[in-house]
């Protein structure tokens, strides 16, 4: 088995893997809502369609990322918005705008980015406590015979 610093081959495939189908799930999801969020043409800009591209569409696809790559997905999951929306920026740049149709500034755009990272971020949180079952316990069979508690000790007998 080929091994990267103590990480095997196949776990960087699903690595790989689970963040490419986040990035699907990102794009298509924005392309269904018809939604840019680089663009600015007023108050009209912020309706519920672009709620929905900034918060859940990338919540949905960090569930999906830690679904498809178990433990550790919630790490995964901050990567799945980045090159989508970097791609999206900069395909933005070359194109013509229509009057009153303006490209969000970089720091805004920035925010933007971050607000979705997150949301990205708490769906692999979710998606870890949904195949986990609980969050920040270990299994009783993992826990070292000294910190065994009576109650686990009696119930392994």
């Amino acid at each position: 088995m080929i091994n990267f610093g103590g990480i095997k081959l196949i776990d960087v495939a699903w690595m790989i893997m689970a963040i490419a189908v986040g990035i699907t799930i990102i794009y298509v999801g924005e392309r269904v809502l018809n939604v840019r969020l680089a663009v600015f043409y007023g108050i009209e800009t912020f309706n519920p369609r672009w709620v929905l591209a900034l918060i859940v569409v990338p919540l949905f696809a960090g569930m999906v990322i830690s679904f498809i790559y178990g433990l550790g997905g919630k790490m995964l999951a901050h990567f799945a918005p980045i090159p989508i929306q970097i791609y999206h920026y900069m395909h933005l740049d070359s194109m013509i705008l229509p009057e009153g149709v303006t490209m969000l500034p970089v720091g805004y755009w920035i925010l933007i980015l971050i607000v979705a990272v997150e949301a990205a971020a708490v769906g692999g949180f979710i998606g870890e406590v949904v195949i986990k079952r609980t969050y920040g316990r270990r299994p009783k069979h993992l826990v070292h015979k000294r910190y065994r508690t009576k109650e686990m000790k009696e119930s392994e007998s």
